[in-house]
């Protein structure tokens, strides 16, 4: 065959990330929508917003607030996180050098390793993690550092910790409230991380997506509380997931000046603004705190009805401290791994959950498993009694 007749050739790629493929969100969303069960697998909720909310953001809309913003973010936006963080926290962040508003949470931590993290480079991960911090760091050319939570506590261990750190340690990532498992670090947690950096020149990425969900009056001892913290760390927050929008994606991290720079240097040209409508909506809805105030109450009423409900199946109800997840132990129920338990729980019984073993590098299988409870008490109400049947 001539050349001017050979089919087109699609050229060779060497992956990037040879061991990712379609993360188990998507499998367990899609699988869920085909056998027509209860999702409370992935991690968002099925009722709306604030209808206040929604008006803001119209608002700004018509008042033709539609171009590009500052890339940093608006200026009334990141004012009112400052204040935000200021109030609750005691730690003031200058809104002009310390505040950059992200498209969700996820772009500000991928953002925030690439801008710190080089090849060579070792950043530790405490696992169970969210999935998307380790191909972060690959996509840096760092090396992943995994260092377990105690099972089945999952609480830190901090003598892991200790003997993982060396001179070759970035970073370290950590996530209270902790998704997957639903615990809150305490302060006294937070102390011994400080004291455990100190010495080192390790940054700190604090992922505080879930800080207005913590439960029981415990409150979120988010980094900005700890001098020592502070002064190293990236801390990453939602708005999505604070005011039930999660598809708006759009978050925001506070660091100090230099970390900032570095910070929007890389911000600039992976995604350079975000969308200005919502923007201003949000800083209108933020001049009222008792929405954020009062949702560790809403979530927390949500968290003992699914409770109570799971009472009468044969799960073990592990703590859920924080976040809107609800782990149980499967181990009476089922011989089934955590990964096949979960396609016959949403194949069989209707109701879709996520194996544990997802936020494990190795897969590690414990028997547990997560449910998301940031549904509309109809929708959980249809789950127990799905989950009754065990």
């Amino acid at each position: 065959m001539s050349s001017d007749t050979a089919l087109p050739r699609t050229p060779h790629v060497q992956t990037k990330l040879p061991a990712i493929g379609t993360n188990i969100f998507t499998i367990m969303s899609a699988l869920a929508t085909e056998k027509g069960a209860v999702n409370l697998g992935q991690g968002f909720p099925d009722f709306d917003c604030d209808p206040t909310l929604v008006q803001a953001v119209t608002d700004a809309m018509t008042r033709g607030l539609n171009q590009y913003p500052p890339m940093t973010g608006i200026a009334s936006l990141r004012e009112a996180v400052a204040a935000k963080i200021a109030s609750m926290y005691g730690r003031r962040y200058d809104p002009i050098a310390e505040i950059t508003i992200t498209a969700g949470a996820t772009q500000a931590i991928i953002t925030a390793v690439l801008a710190v993290v080089k090849p060579g480079d070792e950043v530790i991960v405490l696992e169970p993690c969210y999935d998307s911090y380790v191909p972060n760091i690959e996509l840096a050319g760092g090396t992943v550092v995994r260092v377990p939570l105690t099972p089945g506590s999952f609480r830190p261990d901090f003598g892991r910790i200790a003997a993982a750190l060396t001179s070759r340690t970035r970073a370290i990532i950590i996530n209270s409230p902790h998704n997957p498992s639903a615990t809150v670090w305490s302060r006294g947690d937070m102390l011994r991380l400080q004291d455990l950096l100190a010495p080192t020149d390790t940054l700190l990425i604090s992922d505080e997506v879930y800080e207005h969900m913590a439960f029981d009056g415990a409150p979120h001892q988010s980094a900005a509380r700890f001098p020592g913290l502070a002064a190293r760390a990236f801390i990453v927050s939602s708005f999505g997931k604070t005011y039930h929008v999660t598809g708006w994606k759009v978050g925001y991290v506070a660091a100090p000046a230099p970390l900032s720079a570095e910070f929007r240097k890389v911000h600039q040209f992976n995604v350079f603004t975000v969308n200005t409508p919502v923007q201003h909506g949000l800083a209108a809805y933020l001049t009222d705190p008792r929405p954020y105030l009062e949702l560790p109450a809403f979530y927390q009423r949500k968290r003992d009805l699914f409770r109570e409900g799971l009472k009468r199946t044969r799960f073990k109800v592990l703590p859920s401290e924080g976040t809107y997840f609800q782990c149980v132990d499967i181990s009476g129920v089922s011989q089934l791994g955590e990964a096949d338990f979960c396609q016959w729980l949403t194949t069989e019984i209707g109701v879709a959950a996520i194996p544990l073993s997802a936020f494990y590098g190795d897969g590690f299988d414990q028997r547990m498993v997560r449910f998301c409870f940031a549904k509309k008490d109809q929708t959980l109400n249809q789950a127990l009694q799905r989950l009754a049947r065990l």
